[in-house]
């Protein structure tokens, strides 16, 4: 006789789990209700998001979990449940770069669940402009890829706007070409943002060398013309062509096999300390010898990592930088403290752009 379980019980073990499952789920969402409460009687009425707590209780679910599952799809529900839990409370309005498909709006979603009011903004100002006027609570923005580098927009925005960054996310970018058309040799034209073609630049030289590619504001806006324009083609993701019903002609056109995007939460929300955080700063000094020097020596001295480094033309002068600067660790961390009251004389300007968990998933 055979040991294995019949297929009708295992069933019935599944749905009064699954029965269990919703009866916890639904007892969650109602303290989540009582904690909105408590918020409110406690004069907190603006925004019921907290980075630092969220980041801390994906951690804590991926160190409790047993498996089989993998911790990230184990954080992935969790966000989704908490993203449906905040709702209750209050709903999260998110400014997001439009239209509907975007890589941004999947980033979007990634940080803060399905549950938010994603809000389509048409350029990477408007998205500040939207959180910076409250339209939005938060916005996304891209702010580096691993094959192209700073997303330049997004650093001198940051010059002047007075938004906080209070998270982050890293989105697998998988881009494909997209097109009505039954093969390559009918293609006439290829939209896409400007970073995408950058992304996919060897591919479109050895199979459309002839074929002239044009920018457009979005992804999603140059599937949207793919699905109209005789001989158009667009990269994009696979969420844009089930959007615009285009097919999918080539997968995977990225010339980089882990091809990353880094998007970053902005808002006017301060994140606590959570153990594992980042510090983003923006510099300036003069052009003297040593300059940069005198900026990294702190950092070292107080065994502060940097995760990134960038100059941009300060355009107060000729020859004039500012430097992006990602540090390990929260600006109220002691060394961080000590870091930066020792950099403070040795250069023209300091602003710390935020400091917020790292990217759980």
């Amino acid at each position: 006789m055979s040991n294995v379980t019949p297929l009708s019980e295992l069933r019935d073990q599944i749905d009064a789990i699954d029965q269990e499952i919703l009866q916890l789920i639904n007892q969650r969402a109602a303290l989540a209700e009582e904690v909105a409460k408590t918020k409110i009687a406690n004069g907190e009425e603006t925004c019921f998001y907290r980075p630092d707590r969220e980041a801390l209780v994906l951690r804590r679910i991926q160190e409790l979990n047993p498996g089989p599952l993998s911790d990230d799809t184990a954080a992935r529900f969790f966000r989704e449940l908490m993203s449906a839990c905040l709702a209750l409370e209050k709903p999260l309005h998110v400014a997001y770069l439009g239209p509907e498909g975007t890589f941004t709006q999947q980033a979007a979603f990634k940080h803060f669940g399905q549950a938010v009011k994603a809000e389509p903004v048409s350029t990477i100002e408007a998205i500040f402009e939207s959180v910076e006027s409250d339209h939005c609570q938060f916005g996304v923005v891209p702010i580096e890829n691993s094959t192209e580098g700073m997303v330049t927009h997004t650093l001198d925005r940051f010059v002047t706007s007075p938004l906080q960054v209070c998270g982050e996310v890293a989105l697998r970018i998988n881009h494909n070409l997209l097109s009505n058309v039954e093969n390559l040799s009918e293609i006439t034209e290829v939209f896409s943002h400007r970073q995408s073609l950058a992304q996919c630049r060897k591919w479109l030289e050895e199979n459309l060398p002839n074929v002239r590619c044009t920018e457009v504001s979005s992804n999603a806006e140059a599937a949207r013309i793919a699905s109209s324009q005789q001989g158009a083609a667009a990269i994009a993701g696979e969420l844009s062509a089930e959007i615009y019903s285009v097919n999918l002609l080539e997968c995977n056109i990225e010339d980089e096999l882990n091809n990353t995007t880094r998007f970053v939460i902005v808002g006017n929300l301060t994140a606590s300390s959570t153990g594992q955080d980042k510090t983003s700063l923006l510099i300036s000094t003069k052009n003297n010898p040593g300059a940069l020097y005198s900026i990294l020596e702190p950092f070292a001295k107080h065994n502060i990592g940097l995760t990134k480094i960038e100059s941009r033309p300060s355009r107060q002068g000729l020859w004039d930088y500012l430097f992006f600067i990602d540090i390990d660790g929260h600006k109220t961390n002691q060394n961080v403290v000590l870091a930066l009251d020792e950099l403070q004389p040795r250069v023209t300007m300091i602003k710390v752009l935020g400091s917020y968990p790292k990217a759980v998933l």
